[in-house]
């Protein structure tokens, strides 16, 4: 038996020299098409409205010394952008500038907006952060709002596994609730899961939620539809769409905001968020585990 095991049976080639052709990109559209709601309805145009802000932890090049030279990197990727990058040909594109000379950081950020840009068919905003700057927006923040994890704790109730995504667990008898129909109400969850559609691996993230709607949420409910995710093959952005086009189904919000923060593959993390208005869209951030 091999040394390295199961993970030695595949090798990849790494590129050493740059190659902007290595980036791969994947139609957002599938995704839409899957959820079922149509681009000449009102409907798709809010899976439009929000940004994918992408982390890198392992971006590096050369300066005119030879010298190389390490940074952390923030891609801010539109909703309305007509694909997304599939994550290992982003580590692979990555990879291959590592021996590449560049006379500034400017020039580093000019190339990798232009190259992902063209990749997305969206204007990708791209930012660089020293290792050293202690006053860097990369430090680490917490969800707003109540953590639901603990909502089914008390009810011994055992959770089945599904397939897919079950919007129908959301379902429960409406009431009129006590709260200020006009004040967003935040929760968040830790559990959130998925698996990766190229390679079945699984995806874990934190998925947070703000919303206003006359209907109560009830938690335990909304942690059995989180849960529903659990063996479903999405991208990190569909599985975001798909929550916000089930919750805007079901609640009726009049403001709605969905966001997720994955763990990081590869030295890279994603971090998708859709909101019912563009002035609703937060700052991009990190949490902990990320």
């Amino acid at each position: 038996m091999s040394i390295h095991g199961i993970l030695g049976e595949q090798t990849t080639d790494y590129p050493t020299k740059y190659s902007p052709e290595t980036l791969y990109p994947i139609d957002r559209s599938m995704g839409r098409e899957a959820i079922g709601w149509q681009f000449d309805k009102p409907g798709i145009a809010k899976l439009s409205i929000g940004m994918d802000w992408w982390h890198a932890f392992e971006v590096s090049w050369l300066n005119t010394q030879g010298i190389s030279q390490v940074a952390m990197a923030r891609f801010s990727i539109p909703a309305t952008s007509l694909f997304i990058v599939e994550s290992k040909s982003l580590k692979l594109y990555l990879n291959s500038i590592n021996f590449t000379e560049f006379a500034s950081w400017d020039e580093v950020k000019t190339m990798l907006s232009k190259d992902l840009s063209n990749c997305v068919q969206g204007e990708v905003k791209v930012e660089l952060f020293d290792l050293n700057n202690r006053d860097s927006e990369l430090f680490i923040t917490q969800p707003k709002g109540v953590c639901i994890d603990d909502a089914l704790a008390d009810s011994h109730e055992k959770i089945a596994l599904t397939s897919h995504p079950d919007a129908s667990l959301l379902k429960a008898k409406t009431q009129q609730s006590s709260r200020d129909s006009s004040q967003p109400f935040s929760f968040y969850s830790n559990i959130l899961r998925s698996n990766c559609p190229v390679t079945n691996q699984p995806d874990w993230g934190t998925l947070a939620v703000e919303m206003s709607s006359a209907i109560e949420v009830d938690d335990a409910r909304m942690l059995r539809y989180i849960l529903s995710f659990r063996q479903h093959n999405g991208f990190h952005e569909q599985c975001v769409e798909q929550i916000f086009a089930d919750l805007s189904e079901f609640y009726q919000p009049t403001e709605l905001m969905v966001r997720a923060w994955y763990t990081r593959r590869g030295g890279i993390d994603i971090n998708p968020c859709r909101v019912s208005d563009i002035s609703l869209l937060p700052k991009p951030s990190r949490l902990i585990r990320q």
